[in-house]
C-alpha cells in the first residue's frame, strides 16, 4: 500500500478518531483536523484551510455538527476550493443516510473534480454512550420522540472502517455507500437492549418533538443544537428511506456489520453506563 498524507478532519470525533488509528495502523501519514492540532483545522477559520491542507493527498470529511446546518453548504463548497488549490487527490465526507440537505454537500463533492467517496452513515449506536443519549442512560430514564421510528443503528468502528478503505483503496472511488447495522431498533428497543447488557433498570418514555424542544431549551441548549435535534427528528426519523437496512458494510468490509446487541455488550463491559445509578442486583 502506498504511503500518503491524510488529513482527518474531526480527527477527534466519534468517527474521526477511529479513523486516525486505522490509518496510523496501516502506516499512513496522518494530520489529524481539530481545532486543537497544529496546524489548526477550524469550520470557522477558513483563513487556516490552506496550512491545513498543505502537502496532503487525501482528506476525510466530518462536518460539525452536521450537513444539513445552515452554512454547511457554503463551508463545504469553500473546502473543496482550498483543496483543489492545495492540490489534494481524492475527499472521502461522511454524510447522514435520509438527510436530503446533505445531498446538497455530496453534490458539490461529485462535481468537484476531485476522485471521491461519499458515505452515508445511519444513525450512530455511539449516541448512546458518546454523544447526546448517554446522560439519558445514566439517569435511567430515555424520553424521546419518534418512538415508532425503525432506526438501523450503525457502529462507528464500521463506519471508520469503510472510511479507511475508501481513503487507501482506489476502487471505492466514485461510489455512495449507505451505511446501516443488520437490523432496525426503535429508540424502546435500544433501550430495552441497553438496559439487558449493563443489567439496569432503564425506563423509555414516548414523547413529542415540541415536548422534546421544550425540554432542552429549559436546559439552555444552544439553539442550534435544538434546531439540528428538531430536523432530525422530523425531517431524517420521519423519512422512510432511514428504515432502509443495507449491505454495504458487508459488501466494504467483507463482514457483517456489528449488531447493536455486540456493541451494547462491548460498553457495558467498560462500566460507561453505570455511573449515575446502582446496578440491580
Amino acid at each position: 500500500m502506498k504511503t500518503e498524507n491524510i488529513l482527518v478532519i474531526g480527527g477527534t470525533g466519534k468517527t474521526g478518531k477511529r479513523v486516525v488509528h486505522l490509518l496510523e495502523e496501516l502506516g499512513q501519514n496522518v494530520r489529524v483536523g481539530s481545532r486543537s492540532a497544529s496546524p489548526a483545522f477550524d469550520w470557522h477559520q477558513p483563513e487556516g484551510w490552506a496550512q491545513a491542507l498543505e502537502g496532503i493527498d487525501k482528506v476525510y470529511i466530518t462536518y460539525q455538527p452536521d450537513l444539513a446546518v445552515p452554512g454547511a453548504l457554503q463551508a463545504i463548497e469553500q473546502l473543496v476550493k482550498e483543496s483543489k488549490r492545495a492540490k489534494v487527490k481524492k475527499l472521502v465526507i461522511l454524510s447522514g443516510k435520509g438527510e436530503r440537505e446533505a445531498q446538497l454537500c455530496e453534490q458539490v463533492i461529485i462535481h468537484s473534480g476531485l476522485a471521491y467517496t461519499i458515505v452515508r452513515a445511519s444513525w450512530f449506536n455511539q449516541n448512546f454512550s458518546e454523544n447526546f443519549l448517554l446522560e439519558p442512560v445514566l439517569e435511567g430514564v430515555v424520553a424521546l420522540p419518534q418512538a415508532q421510528a425503525n432506526i438501523p443503528w450503525v457502529d462507528a468502528d464500521d463506519i471508520a472502517a469503510v472510511a479507511a478503505k475508501a481513503l487507501t483503496e482506489d476502487e471505492h472511488n466514485g461510489r455512495i455507500y449507505e451505511l446501516t447495522g443488520p437490523r432496525t431498533l426503535t429508540f424502546k428497543d435500544a433501550v430495552n437492549e441497553i438496559a439487558k447488557a449493563s443489567n439496569r433498570e432503564l425506563t423509555f418514555i414516548p414523547i413529542s418533538v415540541k415536548e422534546y424542544s421544550d425540554g432542552m431549551r429549559q436546559a439552555n441548549i444552544p439553539e442550534d443544537f435544538v434546531w439540528l435535534i428538531e430536523y432530525l427528528f422530523t425531517e431524517v426519523l420521519g423519512n422512510p428511506e432511514l428504515a432502509e437496512v443495507t449491505n454495504d458494510v458487508e459488501k466494504v468490509l467483507d463482514r457483517k456489520p456489528i449488531d447493536f446487541t455486540e456493541y451494547a455488550a462491548k460498553v457495558a463491559a467498560t462500566g460507561a453506563w453505570n455511573a449515575s445509578v446502582p446496578q440491580i442486583n
